[in-house]
């Protein structure tokens, strides 16, 4: 009997060891003479503290500068129909940087033309009218920014 427990002892310091080089963090062992259990207890993760939410600052008025309805003239109100930006991106109004635009003020236009292209995502979107008449205003600066639904050319 006392040989079997060296034996024994010696078995769980392999175990120990192999444990200890494997990375192994339990182990559970059993027969008909026996059952071992080894390992550790894995640490429990710290419970992450809510994150703040950013408090938003008012904006401050800039001494001296007209309130931006002041600066900006009143666009003249022009009647049709308007060519809406079906995504978020940037309005381009020429196919490519020093070529002419897809259309000017006074151009006809047909249902199907491309009118302009709108960037999303690094693809560039060719955008069509939809109706057939005469470009009447663009609404938008080429280079800028649009959003869904907003207004790009208005057909008359």
């Amino acid at each position: 009997m006392q040989y079997e427990a060296k034996e024994l002892a010696g078995s769980v310091k392999e175990f120990i060891q192999i444990m200890k080089d494997s990375g192994l963090s339990y182990m559970h062992i059993k027969n008909d003479k026996f059952e071992l259990k080894l390992g550790e207890i894995a640490p429990q993760p710290m419970p992450m503290p809510p994150m703040p939410v950013p408090q938003m600052m008012p904006a401050m008025p800039v001494q001296g500068a007209a309130p931006a309805e002041a600066a900006a003239a009143p666009a003249p109100a022009v009647s049709g129909k308007s060519i809406k930006s079906p995504i978020v991106g940037t309005f381009y109004s020429a196919p490519a940087p020093g070529k002419p635009p897809f259309v000017k003020v006074g151009d006809k236009v047909n249902s199907g033309d491309v009118v302009c292209i709108v960037e999303s995502m690094k693809v560039m979107n060719e955008i069509e009218a939809d109706i057939s008449g005469t470009v009447a205003q663009i609404a938008v600066k080429d280079g800028e920014a649009v959003e869904y639904g907003q207004a790009l050319i208005i057909i008359e």
